[in-house]
């Protein structure tokens, strides 16, 4: 692909904005702490100090640094498609500061520098170095390739070749690991654009050497005299080093960790042709997807390491769902299809973009949800097992990973929409948006016009630089059971799909026309009958939207309503609700409360009464005023 392409589509565009105007200003602000009754987040301040601008003590995460590479990122993106001197200004001032902080030997960490100076790589298990030099990789790279400025990259290059320098197979290095995983995809991004296969060989030394015995993490607890035991129940299921990874059969432990993982071990098994690393990525993906995800593709059910638990343990209130674990969902989903193109994989990346990742922020880009739950009660969030539910979203956290990783999705959203391969495009969502292809030395330009989510017909024009044959496959998502497909206004049989894509191999002319009609009816899904939550109960969704019932619609004690299994299902586009939403109706029936006394419990036959059900997106909950949420409803 030539470029980015240039997204004009009404609901990811009106994101893209509110990330531009909103998001990244105010999380500027709050890395320099000047957001008023927001929590401190210091980050700034540390590089400062770092480089020798400010005095003072380190404050914040060890993993502080990677708030701001992960802001430096989403700001890398927004310039590509929305150029911004003032803030590309301000990023190079930034970049000049990380520059200031960075020691002679290339190494570039603000808790080592400043806190701990004599302990470097002597904690791995825990102090996050390689994660933080990960995401600083990826804002270098995201940001040289938008602005064609090479300052940054120059600076983590420096840090790569430090790194490479201290671990690796050769004797006097350290053969060890990160606890946290992000270094490995990030170094293949590194490798990517300078084409210095070294970077790519350290990914590789790295996902290799996890999960060997004897364990890297007990020798070095060993040479640092840690004589506790593991925090965490398990052992090394927390960090995904509990076995070599080409012999890993189930997600378990921390959720983003595993995404991380998961997504740059799909990267090598692409670049290098590693098929028991290709194989290994199809059997965690199915575990994941079929037995571990909820209906919002939040991930990581548990709260206590913000991890997997086991398949089919999925509650909906006390569920943790992390927004970065989500986002992790999506980048491993993309990289996937660059391992195999199937539409299961871009059905999966849909559902997380369209509901567990962008739940995580109100619509004007100023609060944050860190945990996702299916099922709110807020009286019950105080609660000690529940402390980790918001009833609200919230205006910044101590631990500010999510924020910013939001940002730097939705503003690379047009990297997710086509898979290239050589003479084909594959489609694999559906969003307007303008884009650019070299095939045969010849450019393609694309155009592709909608209204989706809220509407399945979608509109492509098609115009190669000289009439030229090549493949556009177009993905049928796995929610659409009847579809139609016309090519300049004929009709072209779509049956025969292949791994859910339609090919159409022909002779392209300039200004050709597609256009695809998605059916896209109100769904009632059901759970596995193992998911024990869900046993009995059902959740709308329309297209790929997951639907929610909030209290400030149905009043209070959502449990209490029932969808009849035959009732019909009405919809109708409300403009001026929720920045514009598909409202689902439908007449329900409620439980009669008044009717049933003070007793807690009694032989009684239940009385119900009419209720007008009204369902509103999941992604856009509590964005008006805080109550009861519910996906899963009873059914009768």
């Amino acid at each position: 692909m030539a470029s980015q392409p240039k997204v004009t589509d009404t609901f990811w565009r009106r994101y893209m904005d509110v990330v531009r105007d909103e998001v990244i200003p105010y999380q500027w602000e709050a890395l320099n702490d000047r957001v008023e009754g927001a929590a401190k987040s210091h980050a700034i301040e540390n590089i400062r100090i770092a480089a020798g601008l400010a005095e003072g003590e380190f404050h914040g995460f060890v993993f502080q640094d990677s708030d701001v590479a992960k802001w430096l990122e989403a700001v890398a993106y927004s310039l590509a498609t929305d150029p911004n001197p003032e803030l590309e200004k301000t990023a190079d001032e930034l970049i000049d500061l990380l520059g200031n902080a960075q020691q002679e030997d290339g190494y570039l960490n603000t808790y080592f520098t400043v806190k701990e100076p004599n302990s470097r790589w002597t904690n791995l298990r825990d102090q996050h170095e390689l994660y933080c030099a990960g995401h600083m990789i990826e804002a270098a790279v995201a940001y040289y390739e938008a602005t064609g400025k090479r300052k940054l990259l120059d600076i983590m290059c420096r840090f790569a070749d430090c790194i490479d320098s201290v671990f690796g197979e050769e004797d006097g290095k350290i053969k060890g690991y990160d606890g946290h995983q992000e270094i490995e995809l990030a170094l293949v991004k590194l490798y990517e654009v300078t084409g210095n296969e070294k970077y790519l060989n350290l990914s590789k030394f790295f996902i290799d050497e996890r999960g060997k015995q004897p364990h890297f993490f007990d020798k070095e607890s060993e040479v640092r005299g840690d004589t506790k035991p593991f925090w965490y129940f398990g052992s090394y299921k927390y960090s995904q080093s509990h076995l070599p990874v080409r012999e890993q059969q189930e997600a378990v432990g921390h959720s983003v960790r595993a995404m991380y993982m998961y997504a740059a071990m799909a990267d090598l098994a692409f670049k290098t042709g590693d098929d028991k690393l290709k194989t290994a990525c199809k059997t965690l993906w199915d575990n994941v997807t079929n037995k571990q995800m909820y209906i919002t593709a939040g991930i990581g059910s548990s709260e206590f390491g913000e991890a997997f638990s086991f398949d089919y343990d999925l509650p909906n209130d006390l569920c943790y769902t992390e927004t970065c674990a989500s986002i992790g969902l999506v980048f491993w989903a993309k990289r996937m299809l660059n391992l195999e193109v199937n539409s299961s994989y871009a059905d999966v990346m849909e559902r997380a973009l369209y509901n567990g990742t962008i739940s995580g922020m109100d619509l004007d880009g100023k609060k944050f949800f860190y945990v996702n739950p299916l099922e709110v009660w807020p009286e019950a969030c105080s609660r000690h097992d529940k402390r980790h539910v918001k009833p609200v979203r919230q205006m910044w956290f101590n631990c500010a990973c999510c924020p910013p990783n939001l940002a730097r999705l939705i503003a690379s959203i047009g990297h997710y929409i086509y898979t290239e391969r050589n003479d084909e495009i594959f489609v694999n969502l559906y969003m307007g948006n303008e884009a650019i292809f070299d095939i045969k030395d010849k450019k393609v330009y694309m155009n592709q016009k909608t209204e989706y989510p809220w509407d399945g017909t979608v509109s492509m024009s098609v115009s190669p630089e000289e009439s030229m044959k090549f493949t556009i496959a177009l993905r049928i998502p796995g929610w659409c059971r009847n579809a139609q497909l016309k090519v300049n206004g004929e009709k072209v049989a779509i049956e025969n799909t292949v791994n859910g894509y339609v090919y159409l191999k022909r002779t392209w002319n300039p200004d050709d026309q597609i256009e695809l009609i998605l059916e896209m009816p109100v769904d009632r899904i059901k759970a596995h009958p193992s998911v024990r939550e869900n046993v009995g109960k059902t959740a709308l969704q329309m297209g790929p939207i997951v639907y929610c019932l909030e209290e400030v619609d149905n009043s209070p004690n959502l449990p209490n309503i029932f969808l009849p299994k035959h009732a019909r299902l009405e919809t109708h586009f409300d403009n001026e609700l929720l920045g514009g939403v598909v409202v689902i109706k439908a007449e329900a029936n409620r439980l009669k409360e008044s009717d049933w006394g003070s007793a807690l419990y009694k032989a009684a036959d239940e009385k119900y009464y009419p209720h007008t059900l009204t369902a509103v997106p999941y992604y856009a909950w509590c964005n008006r005023e805080p109550g009861e949420m519910l996906v899963w409803m009873n059914e009768k």
